[in-house]
């Protein structure tokens, strides 16, 4: 970490891929996707304050290694412990086959793409009819360019940056040269051939000397990298604020607000019914200048009843908690994810003390706790599985 901040957002746009660019927008509308036919009856078990059998979203990190060296990693507290080995990932697979679950992320934590079995899982996700969406740093997409092209709903590759220089700053490799020009290439590769969504994560950046002096940002790049995105043939470009270690939005000094909204204003003129633009409601937090607490008026947050984060070091109430004891739900290591489950407790974690940052998820919790006293509307046909 640098100066005590650390980057990246928890926050997943999803685009599964059966409908177009131009309906990004119902795609990121978290608290419409509740009201679909076949998600409703278990939002109305968790409004009424009862458990599932299962979450209908994973988060699933296979690893927690990462073949980049970023210094301003948000997770840098939960890498280089470990991955889940071949039985247990492949079992874990199996396991999630055949359960309720109908949608799995692949993120991390690590870089998923690392672990040497994940073409296997996803053959099996996908073969039980599990929708898939992949978070990647990008480096090793030429590895599996047919899973990702012929199976995988959506797939979202972290860049932060439009430039080779500007990459190497904030996500340095291994290597002895830079992989960004490779990283570009086989998203091309991936564009071409793609059933499912493509997108290009631009994580606004800033690094401080010892005494507050700007020495790097990517800012400046924010067009440019827009552009190469719509160049690719990617379907949406995502732009993310940077957090502190905490998770919380950090302020932005004025003139840098204004860049990155005038270079966002010239990039409108891309959108069309292939290609949108999409900002993070953090940034968009920061950008109106809101109090970086997020206050919450519920103890519990039925969310996590929803959805879950499985790693190899145990499952976490949400990506924000990964790693900490307290939102610790189980471990798998020992025992079936059906096992587990039974026993987590998701009501561990106190939103009103624990989660006072602005969470993506807290307008559909606040949706849910109005269902507990009201009758909800229709129900509306499914469209997306990510909720």
């Amino acid at each position: 970490m640098n100066g005590g901040l650390v980057y990246g957002a928890d926050e997943q746009p999803e685009l599964p891929g059966e409908l177009g660019a131009a309906d990004v927008g119902r795609k990121l509308d978290l608290v419409g996707k509740l009201y679909q036919r076949s998600v409703l009856p278990a939002v109305r078990e968790v409004a009424q304050g009862r458990r599932l059998k299962w979450p209908l979203v994973v988060d699933l990190d296979p690893t927690t290694l990462c073949d980049l060296a970023c210094p301003e990693c948000i997770s840098s507290g939960v890498l280089n412990q470990g991955q889940f080995s071949r039985d247990r990932i492949t079992g874990l697979a199996h396991e999630l086959a055949g359960s309720g679950v109908r949608a799995v992320i692949l993120i991390g934590g690590g870089e998923p793409l690392m672990h040497r079995s994940i073409g296997t899982v996803i053959e099996v996700l996908h073969g039980a009819g599990i929708r898939i969406g992949l978070v990647t740093n990008g480096t090793l997409i030429g590895r599996y360019l047919d899973e990702l092209a012929s199976m995988l709903s959506w797939v979202r590759v972290s860049l932060d940056a439009a430039t080779p220089g500007t990459y190497d700053v904030f996500r340095p490799s291994r290597r002895k040269s830079s992989v960004f020009p490779q990283i570009i290439a086989d998203m091309r590769r991936l564009a071409e051939r793609k059933a499912g969504r493509l997108g290009y994560s631009f994580l606004l950046m800033q690094r401080f000397d010892g005494e507050g002096r700007l020495t790097a940002t990517n800012y400046p790049e924010v067009q440019q990298a827009g552009e190469l995105a719509k160049d690719i043939g990617c379907d949406y470009f995502e732009l993310k604020a940077m957090l502190d270690a905490d998770h919380f939005t950090v302020n932005q000094a004025a003139e840098h607000t204004e860049l990155v909204e005038e270079q966002w204003s010239r990039l409108r003129k891309l959108e069309d019914e292939s290609f949108r633009l999409l900002r993070s409601s953090n940034w968009l937090a920061v950008r109106s200048g809101s109090d970086p607490v997020q206050k919450k008026e519920y103890a519990a947050c039925p969310v996590a009843e929803l959805r879950t984060t499985v790693t190899p070091t145990g499952v976490y109430i949400c990506p924000y908690h990964r790693g900490h004891e307290k939102g610790k739900l189980g471990d798998i290591a020992e025992m079936s994810f059906e096992e587990m489950w039974a026993r987590a407790d998701t009501t561990a974690v106190d939103p009103r003390e624990d989660c006072r940052f602005h969470c993506a998820r807290h307008p559909v919790n606040v949706e849910i706790g109005g269902l507990r006293h009201r009758e909800p509307p229709e129900p509306v046909d499914d469209f997306d599985p990510f909720i």
